[in-house]
């Protein structure tokens, strides 16, 4: 027996009073309101790519029907992409603490024997596996990104995409089956069963079809219930439909509470009172004994349900659920307070001690503001940006011109104030950008009035968008310039010299840099 108790698939090794119903279903609310949120903001995320405007924006091709709520993605406000990718990255990273708090509260269930006891049950672990990876996987994947720790095979972008396709599925199916359970188990607070007392007073919680724990309040009064059952057999017998009808209310005010546990002690005494009444105060008795009867049967027959939580052998408490709870909290805080200061910028910039683009500014200066991917990391050499070499080749409906970036100088100029926000959730604060008008260089080659879409091409030879398209509506937009300078001061190399794309709402990666070819048309 002291064997059995050691292995993991055994109820009497997981001991911790703290696992039961109320502790995990508090726990699994909060992820089915974060979880959702955070799943629409990455469908919206998704969108802002553009996928279905050209292949160089796809990085899922195979997609199908996953793709069909995409939409042209505007241009205004022009914090939209800042804000939907900033609240999805802060709000996953703030939701770690309360996952691995919901996985340790139902990891008894993870070496249940046998695993599969039919094929509903079988058909149950399956959606639970691809819960709980699928879970890990994009949890992982998505703090690995935020960090640029591209470790995971393959892209990003395919990984994330259908990871979260494969887990939504199952946490959509998980949620329609045990909400309604975990609503339930919330509510049992509202009836003091004490469930936030202290370290002192914390017990194993009540298992759905079992006893009440001895030490706890219900089983305090299952007790009460018990001994008045007791007295209830020593006071006589009674025959006639008076004694069946007595039997009756006793028997349900006995097991009222047994069709989910022990009888409680007030249900037990009004039964007794019914019966007295009628003459029959031996039916409280009987009751008593089905009560019992009914509890013994939730002991031994309690299934996959909740009552699998609740250890049958419960340790010695060292913290109250409230402090457990405080606890998680105070881990999504922490993670909170040093995380979204990335996306709010400013003073704030300082808290995001656990992002790579937080702290303080990088530089000084006009160029001093964040910077995903140096020129050297894209291979620019000075030589591709010398006045000498480079030229922007813009082709349309009239054929190519090409431009040097002194003739774009003497184009008609425009300022915008436009912030960079990148799908790692770091955003800056908006930039003053001045250069020339997509709108304009379309119409140089012919599309004047109704500019189309554009693909934009790189100096940068390696790279997932190293090419992206623009949609008409973002050429359009008269915020949307071949930016030529920032703050009041020449590019940087770093930031795009000799020209980079700026357009209002975009994800990062579409505002190109190291501009070298415009192509307008249809994509």
């Amino acid at each position: 027996m002291r064997d059995r108790l050691r292995l993991p698939s055994s109820p009497g090794f997981w001991r911790s009073p703290l696992r039961g119903p109320w502790f995990t279903s508090v726990l699994g609310l909060v992820l089915l309101a974060g979880i959702t949120v955070l799943f629409v903001t990455g469908l919206v995320s998704y969108a802002a790519y553009n996928p279905g405007l050209s292949p160089v924006n796809d990085k899922t091709p195979d997609k199908g029907l996953l793709g069909f709520y995409l939409f042209a993605w505007p241009t205004g406000p022009v914090w939209l992409y800042r804000f939907t990718q900033g609240v999805h990255v802060t709000l996953g990273i703030t939701l770690i603490p309360v996952l691995l708090a919901k996985l340790w509260s139902v990891v008894p269930r993870l070496f249940t024997l046998p695993p599969a006891r039919s094929l509903t049950h079988a058909l149950e672990r399956l959606s639970l596996l691809l819960l709980v990876g699928g879970g890990l996987f994009e949890f992982t994947t998505g703090v690995l990104n935020v960090q640029l720790d591209y470790v995971f095979p393959g892209s990003f972008y395919p990984l994330h995409f259908y990871g979260a396709w494969v887990f939504f599925a199952a946490f959509l199916a998980h949620a329609a089956l045990k909400t309604p359970t975990a609503v339930r188990a919330v509510r049992r607070r509202s009836r003091g069963e004490g469930h936030m007392d202290g370290a002192e007073s914390t017990t194993a919680e009540p298992a759905a079809g079992a006893a009440p724990h001895p030490g706890s309040a219900q089983g305090a009064r299952a007790a009460e219930g018990t001994g008045a059952a007791d007295v209830g057999r020593s006071a006589g017998a009674a025959s006639g439909p008076g004694a069946a009808e007595g039997l009756r209310a006793a028997a349900d005010g006995a097991a009222g509470e047994g069709r989910t546990g022990a009888a409680s002690g007030p249900e037990v005494a009004k039964g007794a009172r019914a019966a007295e009444g009628a003459g029959v105060a031996q039916s409280a008795g009987a009751a008593a004994g089905a009560g019992s009867a009914r509890a013994a049967e939730g002991v031994a027959g309690a299934g996959p349900g909740q009552s699998d939580l609740v250890s049958p052998c419960p340790a010695e408490p060292t913290v109250s659920r409230r402090g457990a709870l405080a606890l998680v909290g105070g881990g999504s805080l922490l993670l909170f307070v040093t995380t979204v200061g990335q996306s709010l910028g400013g003073a704030w910039r300082r808290t995001a001690l656990l992002a790579p683009h937080g702290g303080a500014d990088p530089g000084g200066g006009p160029n001093g503001f964040q910077i995903n991917k140096t020129a050297a990391y894209a291979g620019i050499t000075p030589a591709d940006r010398h006045e000498d070499a480079w030229r922007l080749v813009v082709t349309g409906r009239t054929g190519t011109v090409r431009l040097s970036r002194a003739q774009l100088l003497a184009l008609p100029l425009h300022s915008s104030a436009l912030p960079i926000a990148c799908v790692e959730g770091w955003s800056t604060a908006d930039q003053w950008w001045r250069g020339v008008r997509l709108r304009d260089l379309a119409a140089l080659v012919g599309h004047d009035g109704d500019p189309p879409d554009v693909l934009v091409e790189s100096l940068q030879r390696h790279g997932a968008f190293r090419r992206a398209a623009l949609r008409a509506n973002q050429v359009a937009d008269p915020r949307s310039l071949l930016a030529l300078h920032v703050n009041g001061e020449e590019l940087s190399p770093d930031h795009g010299h000799p020209a980079r794309i700026i357009v209002p709402a975009a994800p990062g990666v579409l505002n190109t840099k190291w501009v070298a070819r415009l192509t307008f048309g249809d994509l």
